[in-house]
């Protein structure tokens, strides 16, 4: 249907809900044909907000965290300037009604405080030659050693503060956390590795050379806020133990969980090695790219924003750029697909953490003959979720930190309607304060937003097809090219899939949903997905550059380099390396 058509009528459903003070404020409902199953799921979903008591007594805040300092030139200096709040997406239940919760303030910094803490960086790699881009491989590792160590004591502080900020789950919090443990161990003896090649020198047509690694100089680092610790860490840490210097931006949601850090992060580091740039992202981080001296971008989130920042950066050509960006992954299930395997990987790849997650399962098209065993299926497994708040046991659903998804997730179930998709699941769509519940969508086309638009929540837009070529199509014609996922047992029909589909995404999932593990593998995309790759040894390739020392092989040559290596009068020079 064209939007310029006539729309079946499905206007949005208003009601009053009473809550416990007694007074009366709208809640959402999707459509009319919805307004029974809506009904009755706003006062559940107004109960799952919890009082004071119903707080397990390990995961209260007590007090809100009032973080007034920040990180730089190795000292936590404090702010003098103004102070943000920061609002859980747990509401709680009082007697005025249900109310967001402050949970702490952080640091509003100004641009001329963030340009200071860039030019702290600069002047720590000092063009490479600092203390730090300077340091042999075994002292930066374990400087980076020393920071771990002081980051497992605060396991427990930063799941909750995980729950608290952004509502991930306490069993995903964890998983977090453990994950960014992982993947700092995995990242050192991937860099012990790298340095063991390098350690070698080669003789080719009359010359020897040694090939090592070396730094870029200032890597501005920007995490997401679905994963703000371990997406943080997957470029900070690579890009520290290559020897750059760093500036942190924690993100928009999740920035209190960088607070139990600061004194790690100073007592591991010299001086200036590492610095926080707290504020609004669009008063601090413009200035930064724009003086010209960040040399690598370590971002993950929208592409526009990415674009965004590297335009205004004066010396394009010399920046170098690691962008984790979106993603509208899809699922395709052919008609002898295995579907209770293929259900179960659908609702874990759409659901788990709200979808909100670049790797999510963000549309999936469905063969004809089997859509309606898979529409039923899967709307009995969403009824069957656990809702309720990060710190139940086996809940999946939780609140939304961003204030405006429960509003654009809305707006993208009503045009759905509107264009003729109906909610499969009871109660779909429904939604109070921060929490959504998911709604399933079908039949989806492409006229509604949803078929294009990177939903980043618990919508599922369900598409029928009749023949491959359809989902091949959309993959082809899509802006992103991140993974896909297949299900079926064919294995004619999903070599011709995946053969499909390799020039388009950069990872095929066969009966498994898109996931970003194991850090071993290579994390990138396609289009407007990615620049640049992640793994734990590509990213300390994409934080470094190859660089020779070579000589002409005479004896004066040898005798030179002989004697530099033994007498260990270089760093770089060296055959030293790390068991």
């Amino acid at each position: 249907m064209a939007r310029n058509q006539t729309a079946p009528a499905s206007p949005v459903g208003i009601v009053a809900c009473d809550n416990v003070a007694g007074h009366s404020r709208f809640c959402r409902i999707s459509s009319t044909s919805q307004l029974y199953e809506s009904t009755a799921m706003i006062p559940k979903i107004e109960a799952l907000f919890p009082g004071q008591g119903q707080i397990p007594e390990q995961f209260r805040i007590e007090q809100p965290i009032r973080q007034e300092c920040y990180l730089i030139d190795g000292e936590l200096r404090r702010w003098q300037g103004p102070l943000q709040d920061v609002l859980s997406p747990v509401w709680m239940r009082t007697a005025a009604g249900n109310q967001q919760k402050l949970i702490g303030a952080a640091p509003l910094l100004s641009e001329e405080a963030a340009l200071e803490t860039l030019d702290v960086a600069v002047r720590a790699y000092s063009n490479g030659r600092g203390v730090w881009p300077t340091m042999s491989v075994g002292e930066r590792i374990k400087c980076v050693q020393r920071f771990t160590s002081a980051l497992l004591l605060k396991r427990q502080e930063i799941v909750t503060l995980l729950m608290w900020e952004i509502g991930k789950s306490l069993h995903e919090a964890e998983r977090e956390f453990d994950r960014t443990m992982t993947y700092i161990r995995d990242t050192l003896e991937a860099l012990k590795e790298l340095d063991r090649a390098s350690s070698r020198f080669v003789i080719q047509q009359g010359i020897i050379g040694q090939i090592r690694r070396a730094p870029l100089g200032v890597v501005l680092c920007m995490g997401p806020y679905n994963f703000p610790l371990y997406e943080t860490f997957t470029t900070l840490i690579p890009a520290l133990v290559m020897g750059n210097t760093i500036l942190l931006k924690p993100p928009r949601f999740g920035v209190l969980i960088f607070q139990p850090l600061l004194e790690a992060l100073r007592d591991a580091f010299p001086a200036g090695v590492v610095n926080t740039v707290y504020g609004d992202g669009e008063v601090v981080v413009p200035p930064l790219m724009a003086s010209g001296k960040v040399d690598v971008l370590g971002f993950i989130g929208t592409h526009r924003v990415a674009d965004a920042l590297r335009a205004v950066h004066p010396r394009p050509h010399r920046l170098r750029c690691v962008l984790g960006l979106d993603a509208k992954n899809p699922a395709v299930i052919l008609p002898d697909a295995d579907l209770e395997l293929a259900v179960s990987e659908c609702i874990q790849g759409s659901l788990t953490f709200n979808g909100q997650r670049c790797t999510a399962l963000k549309i999936m098209f469905v063969h004809r003959s089997i859509v309606d065993d898979f529409l039923g299926r899967m709307s009995a497994r969403i009824s069957a979720l656990t809702c309720g708040m990060p710190w139940e046991q086996g809940v999946m659903v939780t609140p939304l930190p961003e204030p405006e998804k429960p509003a654009y997730l809305a707006g993208l179930v009503d045009d759905a309607t509107a264009c003729g998709a109906r909610i499969v699941n009871p109660g779909g769509g429904a939604s109070s304060g921060s929490f959504f519940y998911p709604a399933m969508l079908y039949p989806v086309t492409p006229v509604m937003r949803v078929y294009s638009e990177e939903q980043f929540g618990p919508v599922i837009p369900i598409v029928p097809f009749d023949d491959i070529r359809e989902p091949i199509e959309y993959v082809v014609a899509s802006n992103y090219g991140q993974q896909a996922s297949i299900f079926g047992q064919n294995s004619d029909l999903l070599a011709q899939l995946v053969d499909a589909l390799v020039n388009q995404v950069c990872r095929i999932n066969i009966n498994s949903q898109c996931q970003r593990s194991p850090d071993s593998f290579p994390f990138n995309g396609r289009k407007n997905s990615a620049d640049g790759t992640q793994s734990v040894t590509d990213a300390l390739r994409v934080f470094s550059i190859r660089i020779v020392v070579a000589a002409r092989e005479t004896e004066a040559n040898r005798e030179i380099i002989t004697d530099i290596v033994r007498d260990r009068k270089s760093h770089f020079l060296s055959t030293d390396y790390m068991l």
